[in-house]
């Protein structure tokens, strides 16, 4: 935990330096981040998240294993240099091809509990690469006149809320879809499998109501939802386990 804590911190400190500029255009919310509002120099944030990077590195390696260590740093550094430098201000798909950087410590995680990889850890890389776009583009409906403001072309500053809310509802249905494979071909037990149904079909259903009431409230419930959706799901991967 403590090793994926400090991948996460370094990335996101990384991430404050080369977002510096557009989070001074998003409002309130980005304008106050440290080194946008000029509190921590670039060159001293930058030094703090290689830090941060680095000993993510250490600690994993020395109590985990060196898979699981080379697998957080390369979460954190496909989340600053893939997403943030190229996806980000230049495609529509930036979360959907970037969402990749959130999924990898499911890798790293099963590698530091297995000291290899396996068919279980795709599928949870699978699930939370399905489950980004839905859960981003939420979010991004609330924060569309941000995106706009900076010029980042996200899907609902391009292609409006109406076709946003429709890709949330499609990829709502896909990954329920694909949560459902793990259980069935015995991966994961009944009990996960129990969870992965329930969970999908109200996860779809509030997909499903945004897409036909496409309010800033609903945008939030979706936005809110899919978080307690992951973690639960998670939950029940690790409850399956201890019950098998």
């Amino acid at each position: 935990m403590a090793g994926g804590a400090l991948a996460c911190g370094g990335a996101s400190a990384l991430n404050h330096v080369l977002d510096r500029d557009i989070d001074r255009l998003m409002g309130p919310r980005t304008a106050s981040r440290p080194v946008a509002a000029g509190r921590i120099a670039p060159a001293q944030a930058v030094v703090f998240g290689l830090t941060l990077s680095a000993l993510s590195f250490l600690v994993l390696a020395a109590f985990a294993n060196v898979l699981a260590a080379a697998l957080a740093v390369s979460g954190g550094a496909y989340y600053v240099l893939v997403y943030t430098l190229w996806l980000k201000r230049t495609t529509t798909q930036n979360i959907v091809i970037g969402g990749a950087a959130g999924a990898i410590p499911t890798l790293a995680g099963w590698a530091a509990a297995h000291g290899r990889l396996g068919l279980g850890a795709v599928f949870l890389f699978v699930i939370v690469l399905l489950w980004t776009p839905p859960h981003f583009w939420a979010l991004a409906l609330l924060l569309a006149p941000s995106y706009a403001a900076a010029q980042v072309p996200m899907l609902p500053v391009v292609r409006g809320a109406r076709t946003t809310a429709f890709h949330v509802l499609v990829y709502a249905l896909v990954l329920t879809a694909v949560t459902l494979v793990p259980g069935l071909i015995g991966i994961f037990g009944a009990v996960y499998l129990a969870a992965a149904a329930a969970l999908g079909v109200a996860f779809s259903a509030l997909a499903w109501r945004l897409w036909r009431a496409n309010t800033a409230a609903n945008a939030a419930l979706t936005f809110h939802s899919s978080l307690l959706y992951l973690a639960l799901l998670f939950a029940a991967v690790a409850i399956d386990a201890a019950v098998r």
